[in-house]
């Protein structure tokens, strides 16, 4: 028996102490974390001893959960922040009407606004990257550098709609599950023989 075999019967032994019933559940809260997602808690539930549908259905729904949840949020706190600074524009707007000048017989002056933020770098970067590969692009892309969580506010952040970043965050976590968990399903089976 191999290193790797031993190890993986070891794990499989200390996961047969949980009840079977239990594992999904394990699996989807891995699922739910931040770099571990549905890839990694996918592979953790299939050397644990699950089924691979199982476990790779497990670990997409918690990813799944975790990433609507930060869509959710960010998109009300966006929400928030856009009606706040629409309101304080609004406001600084009819605050900025001065009297004419004294002797002058005619409409008010009206100062002009004081210019809006540059963007920075990074969101310079981030919407070129988004106009180049679109929402699907970074969707299915972002996991290979972030994690599908930030990858969702981020799109959010950007006014991106809601039930365009989820439909293909959904996409991209079964297509990324899906590939992790037939791989080393395949190698286990056929390379290791476990």
């Amino acid at each position: 028996m191999n290193p790797i075999q031993e190890l993986i019967i070891n794990f499989q032994e200390l996961a047969a102490q949980i009840p079977e019933a239990i594992r999904p559940f394990i699996v989807m809260l891995a699922g739910a974390i931040p770099f571990i997602e549905g890839e990694v808690a996918a592979i953790i539930g299939l050397v644990g001893g699950l089924n691979p549908i199982v476990a790779g259905i497990a670990a997409a729904a918690g990813n799944f959960l975790c990433v609507l949840a930060v869509v959710l949020v960010t998109s009300r706190a966006r929400t928030a922040v856009v009606n706040h600074n629409r309101d304080r524009a609004e406001a600084t707007r009819n605050a900025t009407l001065v009297p004419a000048a004294p002797g002058y017989q005619g409409a008010t002056a009206v100062e002009a606004p004081a210019s809006a933020k540059p963007q920075s770098k990074g969101r310079q970067r981030f919407a070129k990257w988004l106009v180049r590969f679109g929402v699907p692009g970074a969707s299915i892309l972002g996991p290979l550098a972030i994690p599908t969580q930030f990858t969702s506010a981020i799109l959010i952040a950007s006014g991106t709609p809601r039930g365009w970043v989820l439909l293909w965050q959904g996409v991209a976590i079964v297509l990324w599950t899906t590939v992790s968990i037939v791989s080393v399903w395949a190698a286990l089976t056929f390379v290791v023989g476990v």
